[in-house]
């Protein structure tokens, strides 16, 4: 590192001294001199910052934050600042990632919207039979589901995670007020939507307006209904020669969260290169010059939604079970589609999923970088410049049920989507010679 640098680094720390100390003034002519006499776009960056950290004017503050971001992209402060002026993060709501605030004991009140027929006043249901609508369960009124249309919008990663809600848990009860009937009903943990134990009104819950919990951005609609989801898991468990020990309960549709990450940036890396040089002077006699030189470079990540479970009690199954969704499909999420339908809230945070996730595509680049760079010898890789830049929450579709064998419960999920299921049972010794499921559902198919 040149003079010139190391004094430009100089400035700039003084300049952030004075900042910190409210010396506005001599913050701003230490600053100013960083940003002349630099060439570094690291300096350049947080330079540039630190002017809009101590600069009054809106317009002017803007200014020093785009060009902050100009130098570096991925300086997560100036996103955050940047979204403050935008208004799309309420400075209220910014919270110290290094000393979260204790999630809430108990229960507490919250909001959900009930789905009743406007019409006869009946109970509405989400239909599965991939026409999209609600129908009331008394006089078949129906009324159609995300019309819109679209695709699921993408939250900002720095947004979320300067908020409670990137890394908060859900509560483990909430408290509704139904607006039938006037009960008041605890909503089981984990859980988004319910019926209410007296009017049997569906109602969901307005995660919105909670500061504690992410709302789902997409959703992909359950497709077909209970009685094909027996038909389904008939055939499997007879095409694989599963002989259940006692009753099988039949499955229970409902909806699972997924998280999905977008991430970026540049994975940076040092590799060797062996140059070998023949000497053919009169003193050399053909004699070889073996040279290793260093070189460093970074090559660019682009990995578009990761997939990762946001519930821990499916996980492994349902991880088997994500890559036969068509993520394409995914729609922007509407509360209706869950009227009828439970769906599971995520006890995986967005914080710590985000860690899985940039984890999870530096391993992936770090394998593969030598082949990718025509088997260059890699001596050392930084994930240092990669980032998580932006993420979905979304709400899959599944048919559960357990099935008995060999002294426990099984978990098996059911794709609501195309009917592709997996499970933990499909070891070889867990499988015996003849089916004995059919003989407990059949009744559910009648003829």
């Amino acid at each position: 590192m040149n003079n010139s640098e190391n004094y430009s680094k100089d400035l700039l720390r003084t300049g952030v001294i004075e900042a910190r100390a409210g010396n506005i003034d001599t913050a701003r002519r230490y600053l100013d001199r960083a940003i002349y006499m630099t060439g570094s776009y690291d300096v350049l960056g947080e330079a540039w910052y630190w002017m809009g950290e101590i600069t009054v004017d809106p317009v002017e503050k803007r200014k020093a934050f785009e060009n902050c971001l100009a130098h570096d992209i991925h300086h997560a402060r100036a996103r955050r600042a940047l979204a403050i002026l935008d208004g799309k993060l309420m400075e209220e709501d910014v919270v110290n990632a290094d000393s979260l605030p204790d999630a809430p004991d108990g229960s507490r009140q919250t909001d959900a919207q009930r789905f009743m027929c406007p019409k006869c006043g009946g109970r509405m249901s989400f239909s599965p039979d991939g026409q999209q609508k609600l129908v009331c369960d008394y006089c078949t009124r129906n009324q159609s589901v995300g019309g819109n249309g679209g695709e699921a919008d993408e939250k900002d990663f720095v947004i979320a995670m300067a908020t409670m809600k990137g890394h908060g848990k859900p509560l483990q009860e909430q408290v509704f007020h139904c607006n039938g009937c006037g009960a008041e009903f605890i909503l089981p943990p984990k859980q988004l939507s319910a019926s209410c134990a007296y009017c049997d009104s569906p109602h969901v819950v307005n995660l919105e307006k909670t500061k504690d919990l992410l709302a789902p951005d997409g959703i992909i609609p359950h497709v077909f209904d209970q009685k094909r989801a027996v038909k389904l898991l008939i055939d499997w468990v007879q095409g694989n020669n599963i002989k259940p020990e006692k009753k099988v309960d039949l499955p229970r549709g409902l909806y699972l969260p997924l998280w999905t990450f977008d991430v970026g940036g540049a994975i940076d890396y040092t590799y060797e290169v062996t140059e070998i040089n023949e000497e053919n002077d009169i003193f050399s006699s053909g004699r070889k010059q073996i040279k290793v030189s260093r070189y460093s470079d970074e090559y660019p990540v682009m990995e578009n939604d990761l997939p990762l479970p946001a519930s821990r009690k499916p996980s492994s199954v349902f991880l088997r079970l994500i890559e036969s969704f068509d993520m394409k499909s995914i729609k922007p999420y509407d509360p209706r589609y869950l009227a009828s339908w439970p769906a599971e809230i995520y006890d995986v945070p967005m914080a710590d999923a985000s860690l899985d996730a940039r984890s999870q595509v530096y391993a992936k680049y770090k394998r593969e970088l030598p082949s990718r760079l025509n088997s260059a010898n890699i001596v050392h890789t930084s994930s240092a410049n990669l980032m998580v830049e932006s993420f979905k929450l979304n709400l899959l579709p599944v048919w559960m049920t357990e099935l008995p064998f060999d002294g426990r419960e099984h978990l098996v999920l059911i794709n609501g989507q195309n009917g592709v299921i997996s499970s933990d049972l499909l070891s070889e010794d867990e499988k015996s010679e003849e089916g004995g499921l059919f003989g407990f559902l059949a009744d559910l198919l009648g003829d």
